[in-house]
């Protein structure tokens, strides 16, 4: 299951064995959290184990068994908790699965993954109920994020919700920040809107960066020049400028040339579904012949800047003016 659909399942009854396995933190701090919960543990001293996947090598993987078929203390369950740890198949088959055959009825054993590793597929294991701890699409972020601002007793339009998703670049942590941010500044009971998203939420750089392209795609140099400006404020130089706008206009003509669904493009050119869109809308307005000469003109800047025939700042000036002058 995925991640946002484990709060409805808890409701039900707890599996005597989880995996939470995904590269999205947030996702797998608060999947423990919610599990915790569902324990009802009042005693964690005692109840609430949490073991390091290091540990586990070679003696220490024995006392394992122990650990899992210990009665609570007090609560009527205890909670095992094993961070990073990948076991082999020869592990699996000796300590695992004859546990999640007969799982001790009062413990909870969860298992959390960063990201699935050398050793044996867990979450293809009978007995282990599948946690998916990875990002998720822009639309299930936002639906998640209607959720969030609920529990806050806010209200969230549907166009500020997924602005709020691209601002902070599909990260977790930062929407339910951001949220959280609202929440104090409207009150509760308040309403985000879009203009609301644009006026508080800070941007993520990258998205920044996705603005800085779109407006030279569109011609708008005032907006571009701001949108520089900020970024040059706050650490970035002008190779990385170059670079950014380079990539940028070489991705248009990938796109030029590219046949497949919208999903075998987006995984080509490692794009979501609102980036791809814009991308879209300036190659039909640029024009393919257009794109690649600003393609090629900018890569040749990039190679004159990194073999010294002109300075950081000099190649991003003449970019620039190839971009809207020339």
């Amino acid at each position: 299951m995925k991640f946002v659909q484990l709060a409805n399942s808890l409701k039900g009854s707890l599996a005597p064995v989880y995996l939470l396995e995904g590269e999205e933190t947030y996702f797998r701090d608060h999947a423990v959290a919610a599990i915790r919960a569902a324990c009802a543990i009042a005693q964690p001293a005692f109840n609430d184990v949490r073991i390091e996947g290091d540990s586990l090598k070679g003696e220490g993987l024995s006392s394992l068994p122990a650990q899992l078929r210990t009665l609570p203390f007090f609560d009527e369950k205890r909670l095992v908790r094993l961070y990073e740890y990948y076991p082999t198949e020869r592990e699996w088959e000796r300590v695992f699965k004859p546990y999640c055959a007969a799982p001790c009825a009062s413990t909870v054993l969860v298992i959390v993954n960063a990201g699935a590793k050398k050793g044996c597929d867990i979450k293809r294991k009978s007995g282990v109920c599948y946690v998916d701890c990875g990002k998720e699409s822009e639309e299930t972020l936002a639906r998640w994020l209607f959720g969030v601002a609920r529990r806050m007793g806010l209200d969230l339009d549907a166009d500020a919700a997924s602005l709020m998703v691209r601002y902070c670049n599909s990260d977790a942590a930062r929407m339910k920040t951001e949220t959280e941010k609202c929440r104090f500044l409207l009150g509760h009971g308040g309403r985000i809107t879009r203009e609301t998203v644009q006026k508080y939420v800070a941007k993520d750089v990258e998205y920044k960066i996705f603005e800085l392209t779109d407006a030279a795609a569109r011609g708008n140099y005032s907006a571009f020049g701001e949108i520089l400006h900020d970024l040059l404020q706050k650490g970035w130089d002008e190779n990385a400028a170059l670079a950014s706008l380079t990539s940028y206009f070489r991705t248009l003509c990938e796109l030029a040339d590219l046949r497949g669904t919208d999903e075998e493009i987006m995984q080509t050119l490692n794009l979501k579904p609102y980036p791809l869109k814009k991308s879209r809308e300036a190659l039909a307005r640029l024009g393919k012949d257009r794109v690649k000469e600003l393609y090629l003109r900018l890569y040749t800047l990039s190679a004159e800047m990194r073999s010294g025939i002109c300075s950081k700042s000099g190649a991003l000036s003449a970019a620039v003016a190839k971009i809207f002058f020339g």
